[in-house]
Parts: C-alpha cells; sequence; structure tokens
C-alpha cells in the first residue's frame, strides 16, 4: 500500500447543530494551506502542538469564522504527519465552507479511515490498534471499551507479535536444516520443536475461544426471555429494565412480536429480548410470533427459559427447555411466581443454571441479573486481558491455529523439513495479517542477526 502524498481534509466531529465542531488536516501542506486560510498568521512559525486565535477568510477577504488552530509537527502527530484541526463553531454551514475554503487551497477530501490508515502506514500503530480506534468510537459499554483501549495500547498486539516471533524463530530452524540439508545438520531437537508448537496451538486456542465472550461484549449479549404464554415473560422484561416496555396482560398470547431493549450489568450490555409464548396455536399471527420466538433463541448466547412455578413443575420446564434442542451457549431455568408456589426449589445437577423469582414483586431480580453475569462472563477479569473481538482477528487465529496442527503432524510423521517449513509460513503469515506485519524478509532478518550462517 503506497503512502498518497496530498494533504487531506475532513471533519473530526459528526454533522450537526453544537457549539464547538472540528476540522482536521493531514499532510505535507497543512501549515501552509490553514496559513492562506487565516491571512496574516504563519502556522510555521508557530510552536510545535500550540494553538493559536485566527480568523478564516475567503479569497476575496469575507470572513468565514473565527476560529482556534491547533498546530501537531510530524512525527509527533497522530498520523505522523503535518497536522491541523480547526476549532470552529458547531454549524454544518460553517464546517462545509471551511472545508470548501481548504480544498480551494489545495487539500483534498479524506476518504472514510484515511486519517488512521496513514497513521498506520506511517507506525503510529499497528493494524489491530488501528482496528481498535472504531471499536472505542462504537463502545457503548464499560466492557468493551475496555477491551478497545486494552487492544488500542497494544496489548492484544503483543501478544500476537509474541507469539508470531516463535513462530519465526522456530520457521529460522527449520529454513537452516533445508540450508545444510546436504551435510544433514539437524539444528533443533524435534521434540523440544514439537512442546513448542504444543504451547503455541494451547495459547491461540484460548484467544480463539475469548472470541464468543468478546463477540458478546462488542455487540452486546443476546438474551432471550422464553417460554409458555402467562409466564410472565413481558413483566420480566419490565422488571429488569425497570419500566414499562411491555403490555403485560392475563391474556394468552398477548405478546406477537419480539421486543427487543438494552440492559448493562457490570459493565457488560445484555440485548434482552421477549418473545411470543411458545405453544401450538392455530392463529396465524401468534404462530408467526411463535416462529419469530424460535427464531431469536436459535440466534441467541444467553437464553432465560421463564415458567409459572405455580402451574408448572422444575422437571417439566426442564423439559420444555430441553425439547427445544438448541445448542444455546448458556441456559437459565427462571421459575416465576415463586410466592405463590411451593414447589419451586431448584433441582439438583440439571445441567444449567437456576433461579427463583417473582417478576410481578421484583423478588430476586438483582440476584438473577447477577446470575446472568456470572453464566456469560464468570469469573474472567476484563481488564488488561487480551479477548478477540474482531472476527478477522478469529478467522487469521483459525488459519493460523490450522496451520500449526499440520506443523505437528508432520513432525509427527517425520516429513520433509521443506513441507513442515510451508506450513510455518502459512501460521507466521496469518498472524501477521492481524498486526499487519506480513513481511517475508523478517524471517530472514531473524536467521542473519541470530546465527552465524557465513562463518
Amino acid at each position: 500500500m503506497t503512502l498518497s502524498s496530498d494533504t487531506i481534509v475532513a471533519p473530526a466531529t459528526p454533522p450537526g447543530e453544537g457549539a464547538l465542531a472540528i476540522v482536521r488536516l493531514s499532510g505535507e501542506q497543512a501549515l501552509g494551506i490553514v496559513s492562506k486560510m487565516a491571512p496574516g498568521i504563519d502556522l510555521h512559525k508557530m510552536p510545535p502542538h500550540s494553538s493559536k486565535y485566527a480568523i478564516l477568510r475567503t479569497g476575496e477577504g469575507q470572513m468565514v469564522d473565527e476560529v482556534v488552530l491547533t498546530k501537531y509537527v510530524a512525527p509527533s502527530s497522530f498520523t505522523g504527519e503535518d497536522m491541523v484541526e480547526i476549532s470552529c463553531h458547531g454549524s454544518d454551514f460553517i464546517v462545509q465552507k471551511i472545508l470548501e475554503l481548504a480544498i480551494s487551497h489545495g487539500a483534498k477530501m479524506a476518504a472514510p479511515g484515511e486519517f488512521t490508515m496513514r497513521a498506520f502506514l506511517h507506525g503510529k500503530m499497528d493494524l489491530s490498534q488501528a482496528e481498535a480506534v472504531i471499536d472505542l468510537i462504537k463502545a457503548d459499554s464499560d466492557a468493551a471499551h475496555q477491551q478497545a483501549v486494552h487492544q488500542l495500547r497494544g496489548g492484544f498486539s503483543k501478544d500476537i507479535s509474541g507469539l508470531r516471533e516463535k513462530i519465526i524463530a522456530f520457521a529460522a530452524l527449520i529454513e537452516l536444516e533445508l540450508d545444510f540439508g546436504e551435510e544433514d545438520v539437524t539444528f533443533a531437537d524435534r521434540k523440544e520443536l514439537e512442546d513448542t508448537v504444543g504451547h503455541l496451538l494451547h495459547f491461540i486456542s484460548k484467544l480463539k475461544d475469548s472470541f464468543r465472550l468478546g463477540n458478546a461484549i462488542k455487540k452486546g449479549v443476546p438474551t432471550v426471555i422464553a417460554g409458555r404464554p402467562n409466564a410472565g415473560k413481558s413483566t420480566l422484561l419490565n422488571q429488569l429494565l425497570n419500566e414499562d416496555r411491555a403490555i403485560v396482560s392475563d391474556i394468552p398470547g398477548t405478546t406477537r412480536d419480539t421486543i427487543e431493549a438494552a440492559l448493562t450489568i457490570h459493565g457488560v450490555r445484555y440485548r434482552i429480548i421477549d418473545t411470543a409464548g411458545l405453544r401450538s396455536t392455530s392463529d396465524a399471527i401468534e404462530s408467526l410470533g411463535v416462529d419469530r420466538a424460535l427464531e431469536a433463541i436459535r440466534n441467541s448466547s444467553l437464553l432465560l427459559y421463564l415458567y409459572d412455578a405455580f402451574e408448572t413443575t422444575a422437571k417439566e420446564a426442564l423439559e420444555e427447555m430441553n425439547a427445544l434442542n438448541l445448542d444455546i451457549p448458556h441456559r437459565i431455568l427462571v421459575a416465576n411466581k415463586s410466592d405463590l408456589s411451593m414447589d419451586a426449589q431448584p433441582m439438583s445437577d440439571i445441567g444449567c443454571a437456576q433461579i427463583q423469582i417473582s417478576a410481578k414483586y421484583g423478588k430476586n431480580i438483582e440476584e438473577l441479573c447477577a446470575l446472568m453475569h456470572a453464566e456469560v462472563i464468570g469469573d474472567t477479569s476484563l481488564q488488561d486481558q487480551s479477548i478477540v473481538t474482531n472476527a478477522r482477528h478469529f478467522d487469521a487465529l483459525t488459519k493460523a491455529h490450522e496451520s500449526l496442527i499440520r506443523v505437528r503432524e508432520s513432525m509427527r510423521q517425520d516429513l520433509p523439513s521443506d513441507l513442515i517449513a510451508m506450513d510455518i509460513r502459512q501460521a507466521s503469515y496469518h498472524l501477521g495479517t492481524i498486526i499487519g506485519k506480513v513481511d517475508p524478509d523478517d524471517l530472514l532478518d531473524y536467521v542473519f542477526s541470530n546465527f552465524c550462517i557465513g562463518k
């Protein structure tokens, strides 16, 4: 990817009316272009990383706006280039006039993500850190924010780079054996190398396994409340949200469609979905609601199967839930109306979590929230831990894992080193795509810096 020499400009704040807006320029001509926009001010003479009041004017001398100019000098800027940020009044009209003025003096409108792309190309961040920028912007919960910050600060990159360095070191040994193949030279014990591959596979597996949790943190945990009609599903939704979000009625089949709302528990966002009661019905509209309920359950990460403990035993409810025969990662059997029932005691060894509540009176709702969090997050600490939240990263890790499995099998079968080397290169390549390092010269650098081949 080649770096454009154009100086780019774009608004750095969203459109809409507000007190302030920011227009950003980056590139070799950024200082000169803004100097032309603000007659009487030469940004080249301003101290680096300083701000100055200015009046922007058109070529005809007409005032555009009173602004504050902030100067950043390469390489100490977000993009690694000379940059200027123009803080102006928050009017879409003013922002548009400033953009037009900058373009008239030689700037070019930035493409989506181009400022961050330039930061990557100038080595200010690696590819996974660049992707964390948009995750940080879109974070809508404390957990999503923590993970984006961890990735932006390079925690995830450090883990991937460490893995890749071990693979490159492994590859270097195999390449040396190939170079000295005619002399029957062995540079490393095969058992030791096989152990190294085992450790790499274990670490990558842990990262892969974290994707389900990471994806849930990033997008919100899809949580479905399901059960028979009149089990109290809509009442539970209202209690969880502490508002009358769903219509509550004693008439069976009131809920005909899915109702979705967001709930944050201990910094993690849960997308709570109330569904139509599960039963056979001749009503075409209610039947469609049941179909949508089953579809929502299939796409959920957490199922709250609610049953009326006054009318249904825990054993019957468990059989109903298991009869859905759906592969759902997390399930909680919820006995509602436990204040009316004498048969709401939890069963033992049922293969899922369970709790007694009264949705009507709010009994054990906080305990249910705690159980939901424990079921999804468990004892996992989200602070400063690498959790895969990006589907592209998961795909690359999966491919690297597959390559290393082939390496291990080839070594166990004592296959030629050139076949092993090919799969090692593939594993290194796939990990490199995560952080944007796919330069084949990395392998040569390692060989020449760590071994005296010509000695």
